[in-house]
């Protein structure tokens, strides 16, 4: 099988050669985008993505991008073509509706083609999660909001820019929206620079290697991708395998919870992965429905989290793998006008570990546990009024304080930052100091929950918890937190994470739980705490190896009792006093039982 135009003698050097000068011009986008935004989510936690897409919408290239963005970027361009005849040179698009190919409302996402020689080649893509898209409350995840009427500005695919300049009655209805148009506006600036420094360096790379050279890249490469999905599936078992993960309750709007059951086929001589979502509930009247890029990227990322990590995440690979969506599904494609606001998250991440539990029941060594969910308050919307400086300046931002644990895989632990199955890592963990810089917030404390990873042959990572309070009056904090009622689960014997947790600390220093899903209003001298979701654990925890025990032990993860009860690990303490060591004997005893 070939795809158009495509030359099976290629050169492989210059194949390897092209694709890596793909990956720094994104790299260089993507550094432009958090060097030059405002929103701390940006900046700080890096909630942001950039892609490469041929103009006929087929993914190239990402590199370092939150897997979520930028899975199902197809979906984000086609519109353009579809509803502009006239896309030229100096154009700009933007979009952050979910009903056009968008994740969810705040992730706004540029797109700019890039022509070379008078004709259309690329699309570069910078997504960024702002900070507030002007919804009646100031947060972006509004999991009670019924209708996309309920969640803020929209931009349905709109010409923001053309002939290299803002279209101003575009740019208006954003300043106008928003609570801090500065910080949006800023944001958006910085999507454009990256955008036309993608498109300069593309512009450069084809005057480098000639159109003709570039083209004949772009179906090899595609090809390639194509080569090693379906070499790394031939090697998979046949078969068909099911897994169910429900989604906590949310009153009101899913009061028993949402099961979500991913179906996977694999048909190792084809070569080709199906994923059917058909049989799962009908969309809620929430916010937390799936857009269709959600679904399908979800799919796509349960899936590519179990093949080769080097195979290229490009149209070859994704074309592999079949995905069947239902209309009016929660997870499939949503009726219009359903809330989508939290599509990113919550149900998102639940499908993202049905997918990738579904591996676990070929037998080891396949599959990976459950991961942690998002998101408690560590990971909170919080806004108020910063007075410091002696002017009042309204502030809203997500705080990325408190993420959630990786699921235990074989051969290895969960990772400890991997803030949630739509992230996988790429987010990154805030840095309390530049909060602190940045807002009136003082986070008054912050480390890993000892005892709360899912215990395994290889652990699920543990749980983060903290604390933190304003500094400048009263401040609201929104969090959607999945994982409080029903935690990440194990696989192989594997046991669960500990659930995640919510509270408010009143000013005479008790503890009061909070709701699930909720907008806490805290006064100064109140404070939020949190426990973010530990990862599930992969295998029988007895059969994790003693030394790799006492090390969780002396770096704090674990108890000594906990070590011995669930481990069947005995510890003595070392000549310093501090740190433990196995008591082989004592083990040997324990495990012999």
């Amino acid at each position: 099988m070939t795809t158009r135009n495509e030359n099976p003698n290629f050169d492989p050097i210059l194949l390897a050669v092209l694709s890596r000068r793909l990956e720094a011009i994104i790299r260089e986008m993507s550094n432009t985008v958090m060097r030059a935004s405002r929103s701390a989510v940006i900046t700080n936690a890096r909630d942001m993505s950039c892609g490469i897409l041929t103009y006929d919408h087929r993914l190239i290239c990402v590199e370092e991008a939150m897997p979520i963005h930028v899975s199902a970027l197809d979906l984000t361009t086609r519109p353009i073509t579809e509803l502009f005849d006239d896309v030229k040179e100096g154009d700009a698009f933007f979009n952050n509706s979910p009903y056009l190919g968008v994740t969810h409302h705040a992730d706004m996402t540029l797109c700019v083609p890039v022509f070379v020689e008078n004709e259309p080649l690329f699309w570069v893509l910078a997504r960024s999660h702002h900070a507030d898209v002007g919804a009646p409350e100031p947060t972006t995840y509004l999991p009670y909001a019924a209708t996309l009427y309920q969640e803020g500005v929209h931009f349905p695919c709109v010409r923001i820019q053309e002939n290299f300049r803002d279209k101003d009655d575009i740019v208006r209805i954003g300043l106008h929206k928003i609570r801090s148009p500065h910080v949006w506006y800023g944001d958006y600036r910085a999507q454009v620079g990256a955008c036309r420094i993608g498109e300069r360096r593309l512009n450069e790379l084809v005057t480098r290697y000639g159109i003709a050279t570039i083209r004949e890249f772009i179906e090899a490469w595609i090809r390639y991708g194509e080569r090693r999905a379906t070499a790394a599936i031939r090697e998979l078992p046949a078969g068909t395998w099911h897994h169910t993960t429900t989604h906590d309750p949310i009153p009101g709007v899913a009061d028993a919870g949402i099961p979500i059951t991913a179906q996977v086929s694999v048909d190792p001589d084809a070569g080709r992965i199906s994923v059917d979502l058909r049989d799962n509930p009908d969309c809620v009247p929430g916010g937390v429905n799936l857009s269709e890029a959600c679904a399908r990227g979800s799919c796509l990322i349960g899936v590519f989290n179990n093949l080769d990590s080097t195979i290229p995440h490009n149209a070859g690979s994704a074309d592999r793998i079949e995905i069947l969506l239902r209309d009016g599904c929660v997870v499939g494609r949503p009726t219009f006008p359903v809330g989508t606001s939290v599509a990113t998250t919550n149900v998102n991440d639940r499908l993202i570990n049905a997918v990738q539990c579904c591996f676990a029941q070929m037998g080891e060594p396949y599959g990976l546990a459950e991961g942690g969910g998002d998101f408690s308050s560590g990971m909170g919307v919080v806004s108020g009024i910063d007075d410091r400086d002696g002017a009042a300046i309204p502030y809203v931002n997500q705080f990325c304080v408190g993420l959630s644990g990786g699921p235990g895989t074989h051969g290895h632990d969960g990772w400890l930052t991997y803030e949630a199955p739509n992230g996988g890592g790429v987010l990154v963990l805030d840095s309390i100091e530049i909060d602190e810089a940045q807002y009136p917030i003082l986070m008054e404390s912050r480390r890993v929950a000892t005892d709360s990873m899912g215990a395994g042959r290889w652990n699920g990572a543990p749980a983060t918890e903290g604390a933190y309070r304003s500094l400048s009056g009263d401040c609201a904090v929104f969090y959607c937190s999945d994982g409080d009622t029903n935690p990440a689960q194990g696989v192989f014997g594997g046991y669960a994470g500990a659930p995640s947790g919510n509270w408010r600390r009143t000013a005479n220093g008790a503890s009061e739980p909070l709701p699930s899903f909720h907008e806490a209003r805290l006064s100064s001298n109140e404070a939020m705490a949190y426990r973010s979701a530990a990862g599930g654990g992969y295998g029988e925890p007895e059969a994790r190896d003693p030394e790799s025990v006492a090390e969780d032990v002396n770096r704090k993860w674990l108890s000594v009792e906990r070590a011995r009860s669930v481990y069947k690990v005995a510890l003595l303490k070392t000549a310093n006093g501090i740190d433990f060591t196995v008591d082989d004997v004592e083990t040997r005893r324990l495990r012999d039982r």
